[in-house]
Order: C-alpha cells, then structure tokens, then sequence
C-alpha cells in the first residue's frame, strides 16, 4: 500500500513538471505582435476666452428692479398692491393647485382646493391664489374663474383670466 501511494505521488510530481499551458504561453507571447501602439496626440488646449456683456442700456431680465419700477408707478395703471398681506394659496404656483369639489351654503358657494402639499383650503370670491396675484371673481360647480396681474419686460401690468377645472 505505501509503495502504491508513493508511486502515485511521483508520477502525479512528474505531471507537474510538464507544461500543460504550452498553447496559453505560445498565444501570450504572440497576442502582442499585430498591434499598432500609435495613440494620436491631444488636441491643443485653446485659452478660456471670458465673454463680457456690456449691453448695459437692455432690461437685465434677472434683476428684480423691474418690479420695483411698476411700484414707483412707472409701469402703468394696473399694478398689484405690495402691502396687501398674503394668503396661503399664494405660495403655490396656480397649475400646482387642484379644484376638488364645492360647498354651497346658503347662497355662498366655497371651492375646496389641493394644494401640493396634500392641504386642503376653502376658497370664496375674492380670495387671492397663485403666484401671479390672482384673485377668484367666479366660483361654480366646475370650475373657479381667477383675475391675474401680470408684469410684462417693460414693467406694465396686464390682467390674464385663468380657470381652475373641476378634478374628479
């Protein structure tokens, strides 16, 4: 039984001594020799070039002082009333508002509206929603009629009608 086993472990070394990945080193050794190692060089790296504006006579459409012209009473006869204190629809921007349904009492009909915070408000004529200044002339069943006051470049006012539809 030791001879059997000693012969099994020098014929199992003497395996090892032969290369059996004579095809993997032949492939290694050739892989290398079709390629063209030629990388193109970078292109050259042009300085930043800075662009100044010095249209310094054109509206700058980022700077609030536009609004601040319409409240000295430059921008016309429309104009919003800047001390008025604001209600909570005036937060949200007025597509972000949903109509859900109606409460009528009485002769006094109230819009129930969502607003994207999942709150919901009552709404009657003449309260104020939207961004735009929007103040509610008309509530129905389905839908809810809303005056805006809008600021053109010049810093006019103009009034925009927008409806809130009925969502079921």
């Amino acid at each position: 039984m030791r001879a059997a086993l000693t012969l099994i472990l020098v014929l199992s070394l003497s395996a090892c001594g032969q290369s059996k990945f004579n095809d993997l080193q032949e492939f290694v050794k050739n892989s290398g020799a079709n390629l063209r190692g030629k990388v193109k060089p970078l292109p050259e790296v042009r300085p930043y070039e800075p662009f100044i504006y010095d249209d310094f006579d054109l509206i700058d459409p980022f700077n609030p002082k536009k609004l601040e012209l319409s409240r000295t009473g430059k921008g016309g006869g429309l104009q919003p009333d800047p001390n008025r204190r604001k209600e909570a629809l005036e937060s949200f921007p007025l597509e972000g508002l949903q109509m859900v349904g109606t409460i009528r009492q009485g002769d006094n009909i109230y819009a129930l509206i969502k607003a994207p915070d999942n709150t919901l408000y009552r709404v009657a004529k003449g309260n104020h929603m939207g961004q735009n200044f929007g103040k509610i002339v008309e509530i129905t069943e389905q839908t809810i009629k809303i005056r805006e006051l809008v600021q053109d470049s010049t810093g006019d006012w103009s009034e925009k009608t927008s409806t809130l539809q009925l969502v079921n």
